[in-house]
């Protein structure tokens, strides 16, 4: 039996603090993915709900109606994913629909067709959804109750970071 082994690679984001800007790109996607219909709430999730003083990305949680039109939202993912990729990090727009079932990813191509790096079970089936269910799932627990939900309204179910509460939570808070 061979084995393959993967180096894991640390982000080495091309900023000193990376941090900041992905907490704005954050506040950016909120303010964005507010507007569309058929999304009823944000969360934030992963390493940058911690200190982490170098997050490799920024991971929301958007839960939607089921049958939603995801074309506005995937904008709003690429400008957010488009950000991060400047400062060398990346950015996921994970989804789930009201009966907190995970769905998959909002993908990051702005056009749907077959690619080699698609990694969808079903792509194009759903314009914009990268259902790669075999490579990532989330838990009901996480979906149910994520670390900070970000809008309708700000919830926190653990202690932030100074910089998280500074940056997003409290003008989140303050755009309700």
């Amino acid at each position: 039996m061979s084995k393959m082994w993967h180096r894991h690679r640390e982000p080495s984001p091309s900023v000193a603090e990376p941090r900041r800007p992905l907490l704005l790109g954050a506040y950016s996607f909120v303010r964005a993915a507010r507007l569309c219909p058929g999304v009823l709430r944000v969360a934030l999730l992963g390493s940058l709900a911690t200190a982490k003083a170098v997050p490799k990305d920024v991971d929301l949680l958007v839960t939607v109606e089921r049958a939603m039109d995801l074309v506005q939202l995937a904008r709003a993912g690429r400008r957010l994913q488009g950000l991060a990729q400047t400062i060398n990090l990346g950015a996921d727009i994970f989804l789930a629909d009201t009966a907190g079932r995970y769905l998959g990813r909002v993908c990051h191509y702005r056009e749907c067709r077959p690619r080699v790096a698609c990694h969808a079970q079903h792509c194009g089936l759903r314009t914009h959804l990268n259902d790669d269910l075999h490579l990532v799932t989330l838990s009901k627990d996480l979906l149910a109750s994520p670390p900070i939900e970000l809008w309708p309204k700000v919830i926190r179910r653990l202690a932030v970071p100074e910089d998280l509460e500074e940056l997003l939570l409290a003008k989140l808070e303050r755009d309700q």
